[in-house]
Order: C-alpha cells, then structure tokens, then sequence
C-alpha cells in the first residue's frame, strides 16, 4: 500500500513543475510537449490539442487517489485556464475520449463531493466546457452517413483543405464507434438529444455495415459509401472500444438494442477469432482464413470486456497469455507473433493489460492476480521510472526509453493498478455505481433512463452476468487452466529429462514421416520444443521454441524439423489442386444441387475420369471411419459418408475401400464451416505410401455436408456424382432410367411419372408434340393401364399434389443453396 499511494505521490508535481500547461510530459528531457514546438510524430500527436490534455485526463484520477484538495485546486485551473477554440486539427476519437470524457468525469466526482459539502463554489463549469467541445466536435458528423470524419478543427469546424480537415475518406471502425458513452452522457447532463443521436446514428451505421454471414466488421470504412476499406476484423487496434462501447452503453444507458448487437458480434468473435489463448485477426468475408500472423497490444482489454459479459474461462486463458509475454519481456510489446515473439518492440505504457486485471481480479478474487499486479509494478518502477516520470519503452529488447509519457498512463494505468490494491475502505466512493469508459473516466450509472423495476422471470436471467462462485466451485479450476499456457510460453517451464534426448541414440523426426494422431510424435516435438495449436478450422499450427527444448541438440533438431516442415508445406501449396464436385443426381434434384468439395492428394484422381463416380450413399459406421466397418455389406458398391477427424484422411479411405466402396465423402466437423468463407481444403496423406488407395475421397465443409445429409434425411436414396465438374443436367439420366419413365396423358396434361425405387415423381410433359408422328400401338403402348376413371384421376391429383409438394421443398433447398 506504501508504494500505491506514497511511492507515487511525486507524480503530479512533476507535472507541474516540468510540464504544465502543455499536454504531456516529456520525462527524459523533464519539459512539456507542445505541438509545434517538438519533431512532429505524426498521427500521435493529433491527441495533442493546447488544452493541457494530461491535466484534464486525470481530473477523476485524483478524486480516486482521495486527493480532494489537489483536484479542487486542477479543476480551478482547467476553468480559468483551459481554451477549448485553438486552430489547432485534432483527433475527434482521442479528443473525444480524453477531453471530453475527462471533463465529465471531472464534473462527476465535482458533483459527488459537492453533495457531500465539499466544492460548494461548483457550478458545472467543467459541464459547460464539456458541451463546449462536444459542440465543436460535431461538424464532424456532417456526413452522409453519419461516420465521423476522423479530425476536426477546434476553431473553424470541417471546411475543407483550408482547415486541414474535410479532405479524409476512411476512419477506423472503433474511431467511429467509441462516441456513445461520452456524447450520450453529454446529453442526459445538459438535456440536448443532439449529441446522443449522433453517436446512436454512427453506431447504426456500422452495424448495417457489418458483413452479414460473419458478423463482424472490418477495421477501417469509408465514411461516405460504408464500403470496407480495411477487411481484416479481431479485437486489438481499429475495432477494439467499438465492442466495449456497445457493451457499455447498454450498461449505462439501459438499451437493450446495444446488449443484442454486441452478443451478436461477440457470438461471431468467440467462433471465428479466438482461438483461446490466441486472438486472431481473420477476413469479414472469409473468418476461417486468418489475416495475420501476430497480435497487438491493444487486444489485453478483451479479458476484461469478457469478465464484463461473464464469460471467465477464456478470459482467464488469454489473460495468462498475455502474462507470460509480459513476463519474457518485461512489458507487453506493440505487436508480438503467435510464437510470441517480440513483432513490433515498443511499449507506450499502455494500460490495457492491467485494466483485465483488475477485472478478473475483481470476478474472482484469486489473489494470482494480485501478483500479476505486483509484476507490472515492479516493472515499471524498474524499467520504465526515470527522475521526471515514467518512459514509455522504445524497445523491449533492449530496455531503450522514449521521451514520451501519454496522458493515458496517468488516467488509466494508475487508476487499475490502485483499484487493483485497495481495500473497500481505502476507496472515497463506490467505484460500483459508475462505469468506466475506454479511458477509465467514470460516468455514474444514474444517467440510465431504463426503469429498474422489472417482474422477476427467467427470461431476466439472460441479461446477468453468471455468479463466479458457481462457475468455479474449485478453487484450483483457474490455476488449471493457466497451466498448460504457462508451459506454452513461458520459458522457465520445466522439462522432465527422464527421456533420451532426439537425435542423441535415435534418428530425428522428419516432416514428411509426422503423424499429427501419432503420441510418439507428439512427445518427441515437445522435447524438441515444438509445441502445437490446434486452429478453429481443424488446422494445426506448429511453434517452435528453442528454450523450451530439453537439450542444445533437441533444439537443432527442432529447428530441422521446423524448416522442412515449411518447405514440405510449400511443396503441397504448389500442388494445390482444383476444387472438386459433388452434384446430387437422383430425383428431385436432378443435378441441380452441385456442392463445392475439396480433393485428396491420394486416391482415384477424378480429372482423368470421363464420366466420375455414380453411386448411392450411405453412412458409414462408425461414422468417422477410423475403424473397420460394421455396416460393411451395406457401405460395398456405395458411397460412403465420414465425419472428419480421430484418424488420419488416408486411414478412413482405407476402411471403406475394404468394405467394398466405390467412393468416399468426408464430412467436416467444424459446425458452421463453408466453402463460402473457408480457403479450399485438400486431404494429404499420412505420410506413407498411400498408391493402395485407389477409390475418390473428398471433403465437404459442414454446410455443403448437412444439405446432403439432409436429402439423405429426406429420400433415404440419394444418388451423387463425384467429378472433377459438374455434368450438364441433360446428362444425368442412363437408357435404363429413360425406361423407366411412363408417359400419359390425363386431362388434356401430357405427364411424366418417372419410377425411381420407392418415390414416384410426376412432371409435366411441355412438349406434346413428341408423339405426333407415333402409331396407335405406339400411343397404345405408352397408355397406363385401364382404371376406374374416377380412381385414375384421384391417383393422378394425389400424385401432382405430391410432385408439387416435392417442387416446393427442392425451391427452398435451392434457395438456401444459393
């Protein structure tokens, strides 16, 4: 406690001393950083307005600390010292979060202490300079969608290049969509709508503009046509706040609009980008292929928005992640790889990480965090403390400082790593009674128009987060799950040394001799240091590290191992070979429904097949094919369906080629997976000679499976084509199948009834002039036998009822194909 609150009581009169009225501090050189004045850095100082940005950032900060006194004392100087009309071009995003939500929370707790008799001279300056910017803010707005433009000039508004504004075309998503806290707060303090129905018409935007089979938006938009310009999606830089704010401002604002879009998207985040403990970026249009290889920073947030919905358990896996890249490099970097290795080294101090600890400190109890905690302080006493502040790091590597200590570490940093020590009695007020915003301003929960009296259901259970203590019964529960983590990426993990080592007595582990299914294998890569990951789409991704090899030698042999395993991937990427077809030909469907389906790099290859493999399906047993078959006189001289995984592609294909099949269709087992989304999957072989297996296999992704499971569903009999395209309809019937069909003619209608097994399907014969030239006998031949007339044509109403009820059903199979 000693160090929370004496250990950094120097904090605001370094400040003062050094820095005041600039914006930041600059805690090597201990001056202030005034724009115009410094080097520019671009886009980073668009924070940076002439309003002492760090002052107003951490007006509540104080008020928090119980440093009443001193926060009387800021917020006279921010009235009679602040200018709010400089010609300056500013970010609307950080202006927004850091200024605007500074001032209310700054006239918050001026509110709160008023009441309690203290600052009665208060009254509502710090409001009044509020509506002041978020009037200035708003020509920002003028837009035809309603999409901020991502600057604005405090004195002249948007005008164009005059301005320095205007000119823009693209923001980022979470620039747009983190507004509604601040501007909604605005409104319900001064009673103006205008600034609450901005921010809920930039939200409704991007919410019709999310991609609608993924449900996630991308991460930069144009603010004109709502076209993607950016189409990557995940939950670190450019999106990040934009799901907090939804989450949030059902919280403060009592929408329940807000709840149901963000359980949409977070729905849609938890399917196609966590990957627990990873977060990964993937394409809106296609979430089963990632976009890129590493993380940002930004992302050490999400564990504490999802401690927020309740959802604990992968908040506690990307947590201790996010620990244990914290730990190998002190501080968390800038961007790091899946590997988690150092991608971009920089560390602007940024608070992220600790505010998920607090969270899950505050979900839990478990007094880890509390030593996670203690880490980042000690570290940044240690690293990041100079003699006028703290540095934000250049590199991580190196331990190298950057003049630079944003308004953000002071307003958030400090206010989580406080909270996250403090006992109820050390706190001035009930922290429970407001929410934080992205910035860790506090806006009290009262502002909430929603009424609080609702009639006690279980429909209202929806809408609560889950009690933790019932969630985790057992205390070791957490301490399980970061386990296996820790030993992913923790260097210090240990290494049980009871086996000989890899190349020390035994060969080395080759690629092209790996079995994914194979323990052996297994437990040769981790003694290597290899360890695996298993992705979404049923990939499996293969990280190396040196460290956690059990021997010198074990590591070389898994950086051998590693190398020939890209070069035999890279070998196969250029073999890829075209997509195949699966076209269901038996009635109704008549080689109308043509399913995408991926090859296999062994087996019967179907380009060189003239007409494919015709046969019916049927479902192997067991399903997944890893086992000789039970259903074997069945499966011979049919197509069989497998589900995927448990054994290897090749494997399956065995054991339905010594049934006596003539073809096999595996199916994946990713629920929700599509050809639509998903890059073309092809089935490699096991590593072994696979030149015995000489019948087609090829794989359909979830969706393309089930329209076919479901037709089996239907029909019970349903005929496929395998090829290598899909065949012209005209070419789906055989002579025998011509036989089987009986023209007649009932009602001046000339009809079809073709008979295929058990199903009778009739269609209307268009062209009547096929038997014009035929003989009576002919006529006669083609005639159905003589009935009752009133019995033929109440058969003949039952069967076109019937064909017409087929029709129907395959139109909406059709549709939903489509």
């Amino acid at each position: 406690k000693q160090k929370k609150t004496g250990g950094w009581r120097r904090w605001g009169r370094q400040i003062n001393d050094h820095a005041y009225p600039a914006d930041e501090l600059m805690p090597l050189t201990c001056l202030g950083r005034v724009r115009g004045l410094e080097p520019s850095r671009g886009d980073v100082d668009d924070a940076l307005g002439k309003f002492s940005l760090t002052l107003i950032d951490t007006l509540d900060t104080l008020v928090l600390l119980n440093k009443t006194a001193e926060f009387e004392k800021a917020v006279r100087r921010v009235v009679t010292d602040v200018r709010l009309d400089n010609d300056i071009v500013v970010s609307v995003f950080e202006t927004n979060i850091r200024v605007l939500g500074g001032l209310l929370g700054g006239h918050s707790m001026a509110v709160m202490l008023k009441e309690s008799g203290r600052m009665l001279w208060y009254q509502d300056e710090l409001l009044h300079m509020a509506k002041d910017l978020g009037l200035r803010l708003l020509p920002a707005f003028n837009t035809s969608s309603g999409l901020p433009y991502p600057r604005v000039n405090l004195r002249f508004g948007v005008r164009g290049p005059e301005t320095r504004t205007g000119t823009e075309t693209d923001t980022c998503t979470a620039c747009a969509g983190t507004i509604i806290l601040e501007f909604a707060a605005l409104s319900r303090f001064t009673g103006d709508p205008t600034f609450e129905a901005h921010a809920r018409r930039a939200l409704d935007f991007l919410w019709e503009k999310r991609q609608r089979n993924s449900n996630l938006v991308g991460t930069t938009i144009n603010i004109h046509s709502g076209e993607w310009v950016r189409r990557d999606s995940g939950v670190g830089a450019g999106i990040d706040s934009y799901y907090e704010y939804l989450l949030k401002a059902y919280i403060l604002l009592g929408d329940d609009q807000f709840l149901q879009r963000f359980n949409t998207h977070y729905a849609s985040i938890m399917k196609y980008i966590s990957q627990p403990p990873l977060l990964l970026d993937v394409h809106i249009h296609k979430p089963l292929l990632p976009a890129r290889t590493w993380m940002d920073s930004l992302l050490a947030f999400f564990p504490g928005l999802q401690v927020l919905k309740g959802d604990i358990r992968p908040a506690i896996e990307t947590h201790e992640m996010l620990y244990q890249v914290t730990k190998k490099h002190n501080f968390l970097p800038e961007a790091f790889t899946t590997d988690f290795r150092v991608h971009w080294a920089q560390h602007p101090l940024r608070p992220e990480f600790a505010e998920s600890t607090y969270f899950l400190y505050k979900a839990t109890r478990d007094p880890y965090y509390l030593e996670v905690g203690r880490t980042i302080l000690e570290n940044l006493n240690r690293f990041a403390r100079v003699p006028c502040g703290f540095a934000a790091m250049k590199d991580v590597r190196t331990g190298s400082h950057e003049d630079r200590m944003d308004s953000f570490f002071l307003a958030e940093m400090f206010k989580y790593l406080f909270l996250l020590f403090a006992e109820e009695e050390d706190l001035p007020f009930n922290v429970e009674d407001y929410i934080f915003t992205t910035e860790a301003h506090l806006l009290p929960l009262s502002l909430s128009t929603a009424s609080n009296s609702q009639e006690l259901d279980d429909s209202n259970f929806e809408w609560t987060c889950p009690n933790t203590r019932l969630l985790f019964p057992d205390p070791a529960f957490p301490r399980n799950l970061r386990e296996p983590i820790r030993s992913a990426v923790d260097k210090s993990c240990p290494h049980p040394t009871t086996h000989r080592d890899p190349g020390m007595g035994r060969p080395p582990l080759r690629a092209q001799d790996f079995m994914a299914n194979n323990p052996e294998h297994l437990e040769l890569l981790r003694r290597m240091g290899v360890s695996l990951i298993h992705l979404k789409d049923g990939r499996v991704q293969l990280v190396q590290h040196a460290t956690q090899a059990v021997s010198a030698v074990a590591a070389e042999d898994g950086m051998r191992f590693m190398q020939e395993m890209m070069e035999l991937s890279s070998q196969q990427q250029k073999e890829q070979l075209p997509p195949r077809a699966v076209q269901i030909i038996s009635p109704p469907f008549f080689g109308r429904v043509v399913l995408t389906a991926g090859p296999a790099q062994f087996g019967m290859d179907l380009s060189k097949s003239s007409s494919g493999v015709r046969g019916f399906v049927t479902i192997a047993e067991p399903y997944n094919g890893c086992s000789v078959l039970s259903n074997g006189e069945i499966v011979a001289g049919r197509i069989a369906l497998l589900q995927r995984g448990q054994c290897m592609f090749a494997e399956k294909a065995r054991h339905i080629q010594k049934a006596g099949a003539i073809g096999g269709i595996v199916i994946d087992d990713n629920e929700g997976s599509s050809s639509d989304t998903a890059p073309l999957f092809q089935m490699a072989g096991d590593g072994r000679n696979t030149d015995d297996v000489t019948l087609p296999l090829l794989f359909l992704f979830h969706k393309e499976g089930n329209i076919l499971l479901e037709a089996l569903k239907e029909y019970r009999e349903v005929e496929v084509l395998l090829s290598d395209k899909a065949r012209d309809r005209g070419e789906m019937l055989s002579e025998t199948e011509y036989e089987k069909m009986l023209i007649f003619e009932e009602g001046g209608t000339r009809c079809i009834i073709y008979f295929h097994s058990f199903l009778i399907i009739i269609l209307p014969f268009i062209t009547l002039s096929l038997c014009e030239d035929c003989s009576t006998e002919e006529k006669d031949h083609t005639s159905p036998p003589a009935v009752d007339g009133d019995h033929s044509s109440q058969s003949v109403d039952s069967l076109m009822a019937d064909w017409e009820e087929d029709l129907e059903a395959f139109k909406q199979m059709e549709k939903d194909e489509l």
